[in-house]
Order: C-alpha cells, then sequence, then structure tokens
C-alpha cells in the first residue's frame, strides 16, 4: 500500500462529492420511517400500492445507474449529476404535491431516475490518483452509511413539525443545494477517463455475474435491502396499530435504539476485520435479522420487546451494511472490480424495490404481521446461501 497522503484537491473533491452523495441519500431515506402511514391516506391507496410506491425508486435506480455512468463518460460528469439532481429535486417535489397514490408512484420513480451514483464515484475517480482512490472511496462508504443512519433519526424527529410532504420539500431543497455543491466545491477534472476500478465493462458482466462468490454476495445484498423495505411498510403501521404509537411520538422509540445498535454495530465491524472472523459475524448478524423478525411477529403490541426487536434488526443491519462492499472488494479481480459494485448496486436497488412491492403486497392479503413471518423465512433461506461463502482474506478472483 502506497504510505503517500491524499493531497488537498483529492481530499476536498471527496469530502464535497461525499456531502453531495449525502443529502440525495437523506432525501430519499428521511421520509422512509414514516412514509407508509402517510401514503395509506392517499387517493387510490391499497397496501400493494403503498408498498409499490415506496420501493419503486429502487427500480428506477437500477435502471438509470449504469447508463447515467456510461453517458456521463461522453457529456461529462458534472452535466449529468447535475441533470440527475434535477430530476431528483423534481420527483421529490412532485411527490409532496401529490394527492393520490399514482401521483406518488411518479414522483418516488423519478426520485430514483436520478440516479446519479456511479457517475459521482465516476468523478472522483478523475480527481483523484489510482493508489488514493481506495480512501476516496472510504470516504464516501462511511458518509453514506451515516446519512443512512441520521435519516432514519431525522425522519420521526422532523415529522411534528415538517410532516411528511414537508420531508418531501426538504428533500428537494437537499438537491438544490447538493448542485451548489457541486460547481462551488468540486473541481473540474482535466479529463474524463474510464477507470476500471469504478467502471461497469459489458466484456466482463457475465463473468462477474457467473462467479459463485460474488454472485451470494449479490443475493446478500438483495435480500438485505428487500427486507428492510419490507419491515418500513409494516412497522410504522404496527406501531400505530398494536402499540399505540401514532407517527408524531415514534421517533422518541427510533431514536435510542438507533444510538444503541451503531453503538453494538461498531465492535463487531472492527472485530470482524481484525480477527478476520467475517463469515462468523456475517450469519450472525442475519441470526439478529431473524430474532428481530420473530420478535416482531409474535409480540407486536409490546414497546419493550419492539424496541429490543428493532434494536436487533438494526444492529444486523449496520453490520451486514458495511460488511457487504468490502466483501465484493476483496472478492472481485481489480480489473472487474468496477463491474462487480455495478452489479451489487443493481442488486441493492432490485431488492428495494421488491421488498417494497413485496412488503405491501403481503399486508394487504396476509395482514400486517405476516410480513414479519414470511421475511424470517426469508433470512433462513438467505443463512443457507450464505453459509456456503468463504472466509475472505484475500482476492480470490
Amino acid at each position: 500500500m502506497s504510505l503517500t497522503k491524499m493531497n488537498s484537491i483529492e481530499r476536498h473533491s471527496a469530502m464535497a462529492l461525499a456531502s453531495i452523495m449525502s443529502l440525495r441519500m437523506l432525501g430519499l431515506f428521511m421520509v422512509l420511517p414514516l412514509f407508509s402511514l402517510y401514503a395509506s391516506h392517499l387517493q387510490g391507496a391499497t397496501p400493494g400500492r403503498v408498498g409499490f410506491a415506496m420501493g419503486i425508486y429502487g427500480l428506477t435506480q437500477a435502471v438509470f445507474q449504469i447508463p447515467f455512468g456510461a453517458w456521463s463518460d461522453k457529456a461529462g460528469r458534472k452535466k449529468v449529476i447535475t441533470l440527475g439532481l434535477i430530476i431528483f429535486a423534481a420527483g421529490s417535489v412532485l411527490s409532496a404535491c401529490s394527492t393520490s397514490i399514482w401521483m406518488m408512484m411518479m414522483g418516488r420513480a423519478l426520485q430514483g431516475a436520478g440516479a446519479v451514483g456511479s457517475t459521482i464515484i465516476a468523478l472522483l475517480a478523475d480527481l483523484t490518483r489510482e493508489n488514493q482512490r481506495t480512501k476516496a472511496m472510504a470516504i464516501i462508504g462511511v458518509t453514506i452509511g451515516m446519512s443512512f443512519s441520521l435519516a432514519m433519526l431525522l425522519g420521526p424527529l422532523l415529522n411534528p413539525w415538517l410532516q411528511v410532504k414537508g420531508t418531501f420539500w426538504l428533500a428537494a431543497g437537499f438537491g438544490i443545494l447538493a448542485i451548489l455543491i457541486l460547481y462551488m466545491a468540486v473541481p473540474s477534472p482535466e479529463k474524463i477517463s474510464w477507470h476500471a476500478d469504478t467502471g461497469s465493462e459489458r466484456h466482463s458482466f457475465f463473468a462477474v455475474l457467473k462467479h459463485p462468490e460474488l454472485t451470494r454476495l449479490n443475493i446478500s445484498i438483495f435480500m438485505l435491502h428487500a427486507i428492510f423495505t419490507a419491515n418500513f411498510v409494516v412497522i410504522p403501521i404496527s406501531l400505530l396499530s398494536f402499540a399505540g404509537l401514532s407517527g408524531d411520538h415514534q421517533w422518541r422509540l427510533y431514536l435510542p435504539v438507533l444510538l444503541l445498535a451503531f453503538i453494538g454495530s461498531v465492535p463487531c465491524i472492527i472485530a470482524a476485520e481484525k480477527k478476520q472472523r467475517l463469515k462468523f459475524f456475517f450469519l450472525g448478524a442475519i441470526f439478529m435479522l431473524f430474532s428481530a423478525e420473530w420478535i416482531f411477529w409474535r409480540w407486536p403490541a409490546s414497546i419493550s420487546l419492539t424496541a429490543l426487536g428493532l434494536f436487533l434488526f438494526f444492529t444486523g443491519f449496520s453490520i451486514l451494511e458495511a460488511f457487504l462492499p468490502s466483501l465484493v472488494s476483496k472478492t472481485a479481480q481489480p480489473a472487474r472490480k468496477g463491474t462487480a459494485l455495478g452489479i451489487y448496486s443493481c442488486s441493492q436497488f432490485l431488492g428495494i424495490f421488491a421488498g417494497g412491492s413485496l412488503g405491501g403486497w403481503l399486508y394487504g392479503i396476509l395482514g400486517l404481521t405476516k410480513v414479519y413471518l414470511v421475511c424470517a423465512i426469508l433470512t433462513i433461506l438467505w443463512a443457507a446461501i450464505a453459509f456456503q461463502m468463504k472466509n475472505p482474506q484475500h482476492r480470490t478472483y
């Protein structure tokens, strides 16, 4: 590993682009903890349609992510990122103004269609030396993880003042602020290049797709986000219906649970890397998700047990969310890392779409608690697949 340090341009570029990614993530995820409660009152809403509206941004993200990145090779990174952020802001405005579930679906689809994550990564690659790129990517990775946790806290916390509609308007403002940061704080690259470690290559697509270890990781990120999104179709409604906790007060439960989950997950992540026991902790985190689903299913009316379930759920989720990109990076050959990460990203967003759609459909035909039972069964199937994975220490591909 090179002992050289990031220069000021690389450091400032990484921080600025991480903040752009963070603002977009906040805008997408702040509404998640309360979306189903809000959307269920829109004209034409059914449980299936609410779940579809929640998850559809994952489908448009998956569809447009790689094309936007490829287009930026020709049109320029900043132009494509600007367009994507405008689309995201427009989708946020449409969501805020929605009076029907159909308008909400269109708004959420537009939010996801501004899929500039791969383009932001490509711009960062243009602005960093190869021997500093891993550090730069780590800054973005850490920021995304922190943004997700912050979004899950801020959404319920701000709900008494903003409501979900106001949160969508705030997301639109975040999109505009991100554009300002792009032009005020991010330098323009001297040249645009394709980078093997960040860009997808069609010639290596099928080779990466068939690799058994990478396939298990792609299935894992799909399952993780499908289970997560399916849960949040029903958790806010379950807290209101069974535990009597209104949307304005749910933050009181989320706040301590998320803080404790963060405290609990960090030592596990450090220990797994230090002791090279990633597989052990990986399977342990899946077991945490299973335990949470079981608690949600059996004791939905108990606030204390629901809090325990949420702690296990968020701790397991945080551990897996930290492990998976690292495992993909360690498993993929450097020349095919960009393709591997592109497929991984698409799997993640497709999981969001599948989870929202499945959660809403199951809620509509089986009821709230049966969604948890199905998710528990999915964690068992996932654990069986993950059990076959190798404990990574060196690159194998």
